[in-house]
This record gives structure tokens, sequence and C-alpha cells, in this order.
């Protein structure tokens, strides 16, 4: 059976300058080998191992920007679905609630009632949507734990004074005793 660098001859597609060329080398490829008793490097097999590579961490990077993504976009729906859930009555537009969001103050029409709650810490102003909603403080810290942009306006819980401390500022000062009312 001829061999495949007769058939091609035979077949015209190859003429014999480039059989030899190939003939030789193949037998320097093969001295080399032997000689160095190291594999000769094949640099298509080096490129194409590279470029496997190079292929391997655009995907994984791609795949960790689609995964930042998602993420995001959940953290964004379970936002929203607090809010939704939670959302109370603002009872009415006798009060006006003022807060600000980004150094703008913002104007909030809400009940008597509503106003002491946020007042009181009880409620808490958040966004969403360029709009605004009133949900209970237990609610806030959770939308705070996913997305701290969200919570517009909490109120610190205000200690009530008791009716004497106000007047006790001055106790540490001693009345004189000529003092007469």
């Amino acid at each position: 059976m001829p061999s495949l660098q007769d058939q091609l001859l035979k077949a015209g597609l190859a003429d014999k300058s480039s059989a030899r060329q190939a003939r030789q080398d193949k037998r320097k490829k093969q001295k080399l080998k032997n000689k160095n008793k190291q594999d000769v490097v094949d640099e298509h097999k080096v490129a194409a191992q590279q470029a496997a590579e190079e292929k391997k961490a655009r995907d994984r990077q791609l795949n960790e920007q689609q995964q930042k993504e998602r993420e995001q976009r959940s953290i964004v729906a379970q936002v929203r679905q607090l809010i939704t859930v939670n959302i109370q009555n603002r009872g009415g537009s006798e009060s006006v609630l003022n807060f600000t969001d980004n150094n703008v103050v913002k104007r909030m029409y809400v009940g008597e009632a509503v106003r002491k709650q946020v007042t009181q810490g009880r409620l808490a102003v958040v966004r969403q949507d360029e709009e605004y909603f009133l949900v209970p403080m237990p609610v806030a810290d959770k939308i705070a734990q996913r997305d701290a942009a969200s919570v517009v306006h909490r109120a610190d819980t205000i200690e009530e004074a008791s009716p004497g401390e106000e007047d006790d500022w001055y106790a540490d000062y001693q009345i004189p005793d000529d003092l007469t009312w």
C-alpha cells in the first residue's frame, strides 16, 4: 500500500520538493528529540492552550459579574417585597412630617398619631422608586441590612423625661438663706 505522501504526489496535490522538505523537517525534529531527550514544543498546541485558558478566565469573570447582577436584583426584589407587604397607612393629612433625603428636605402629610409614631421611632420612612412609604421599625432594620440607602428617615427612640427632671438642672446650686420671695 503506498504512503499518503505518494498518494498526494500522484493526485497532484503536492510536489516532490514539498515532500522532500517535509521529510527533512520530520528528520530534524526527530534528531532534536533524540539528541536533547526533550519533547519538541509544538507552538500551535501551546497557543491553543493559552487561548483556552484565557477563554476560561473571561468566562469565569463574566459568570462572576452575572452572579453579582443576579444578587443585586434579588436584593432589590426583597426590599420591594418587604416594603409592599409592610406599608403603613399615613392616617390622614392633618400634620406634616419633614425629613431629609440626600440633603433635601422632603414633606409627607400624615395623621397626628402616625407623626407621633415616627418621632418616637416606631415607624421609619423608606424610599422605593422615588416614592416614600412608612414601615415599622423592625422591617426598616431588615431593609437596612439589605440596602441601607432605601431607609431615608429613622427617628432615634426618644426617652421621655420625667416631669421633675426639667426643673432639676439647677439643683446643684445653693439657694442663699437671705433670699425672700
